[in-house]
């Protein structure tokens, strides 16, 4: 059974990351330039109260601390004697949801857990492996959460 199979149902947490509000104007300004991600000001007055980091950048995060677990996993397969997994692309992620707004200040922990890594009759040697994703703040409010999928040989 490889390292990834034997994770198979068991939560990952993936790391913390803490939300400041320069970075979320930067990433904003860049990538999702509406007011409440912008402009403070703005943000007050809007249906969020104050300012609040774009779903994106949300996102973005876990994809950050998603590839540094993937570098842990190569680390213990080695460790292990295993021939260590190679990560292919993701066809994509489904159900995305940003439930919660996430403001500046807010230190969110990104969790994953694989449900499947199923054989690809298409790919010899290669595998699906299916995820979900959840990400929590510091009072352990959910504020998103998604289910992905990505190529991978065991």
């Amino acid at each position: 059974m490889s390292l990834l199979e034997e994770q198979i149902g068991i939560e990952q947490t993936l790391g913390s990351y803490t939300f400041s509000a320069d970075e979320i104007i930067r990433f904003a300004t860049l990538y999702d330039p509406q007011p409440f991600h912008t402009d403070p000001e703005a943000a007050k007055n809007s249906n969020f109260g104050a300012l609040c980091a774009s779903g994106w950048h949300t996102t973005a995060v876990w994809m950050k601390l998603n590839v540094q677990s993937m570098g842990e996993a190569l680390k213990t397969a080695r460790a292990r004697d295993e021939t260590p997994p190679v990560f292919g692309p993701s066809p994509g992620f489904e159900n995305l949801k940003w439930l919660r707004p996430v403001y500046a200040g807010d230190t969110i922990t990104y969790k994953r857990t694989i449900k499947a890594v199923r054989p690809l009759a298409s790919r010899p040697g290669w595998s699906m492996l299916i995820m979900h994703s959840s990400a929590y703040n510091q009072d352990g409010v959910k504020v998103m959460e998604f289910d992905s999928a990505a190529l991978v040989r065991v």
